[in-house]
């Protein structure tokens, strides 16, 4: 492990997840906002489950690990909300059982430590005739997906967990359907920036200390970054590690 200890950020789910950095995904937006001051740590893995994910769960989180995380964004649902395959094989679980396997997986993670926050992504929206026009068919439906994301929000506010609502929040302009999913399911770079807003206004609005939204973070070895001179008279002299680049700026 390379030092020193930054706050760790881990992004656990299935492959909304694990291909947050492609088409300028939301993983890879706060891996670049978040770089100097923590470590965004990639935990997606494509076609899981909630059953899955507790199988591995203390590998991937072990209580004992010598520094626990500052934040886990959650997000499983899209698969376990599939429509059951007749000969069993997909990867559909029942809304009763994912519900208590995500409240057991939020157990787990609060259990770390008590400084490690939870954000929880509720199962976000399909567009069904994409997925059936590229893949010749499909279990997924809008409509188990709405309600398999409201079962989740509602956990998570029995529980007092910070949770966003991504079915709701993907489908907040005219033409989401066809401006936020490269395939029906995964999202397009338009669709992560909804995401991405949506991660950093609750971090922003959490009352939590250290609060962890990127700006509130101080950078790390800021004394040591040099100082440039701005302005029109190229006079005003800023240190570079508070420079607010032009596309981090949307994100303060």
């Amino acid at each position: 492990m390379v030092g020193p200890n930054r706050p760790q950020i881990v992004l656990f789910g299935s492959s909304i997840v694990q291909f947050s950095y492609s088409h300028e995904g939301w993983g890879s937006i706060l891996t670049d906002l978040y770089s100097c001051k923590a470590d965004i740590v990639l935990r997606g893995y494509g076609g899981w489950n909630t059953r899955l994910a507790l199988q591995v769960l203390d590998q991937i989180f072990p209580k004992d690990a010598a520094v626990q995380p500052s934040l886990v964004i959650v997000y499983f649902g899209g698969n376990d909300s599939m429509k059951p395959d007749p000969n069993g094989s997909n990867a559909h679980v029942p809304l009763l059982e994912y519900i208590q396997n995500m409240k057991n997986i939020v157990l787990h993670l609060k259990s770390l430590s008590e400084k490690t926050r939870i954000l929880v992504l509720s199962t976000p929206p399909v567009y069904e005739e994409q997925i059936i026009k590229l893949f010749g068919s499909s279990r997924r439906s809008n409509e188990s997906s709405h309600i398999y994301s409201e079962a989740c929000i509602k956990m998570c506010q029995e529980l007092g967990i910070k949770v966003i609502d991504l079915w709701t929040a993907l489908q907040n302009r005219d033409d989401w359907l066809t401006a936020h999913f490269t395939d029906g399911v995964h999202l397009t770079a338009e669709a992560s920036k909804v995401v991405v807003k949506e991660i950093l206004k609750v971090v922003k609005e959490a009352n939590w200390e250290p609060n962890l939204h990127w700006k509130s973070l101080p950078n790390e070895f800021a004394q040591y970054s040099p100082t440039i001179f701005v302005g029109p008279n190229g006079n005003t002299p800023v240190n570079v590690a508070d420079l607010d680049l032009d596309w981090q700026a949307q994100w303060i």
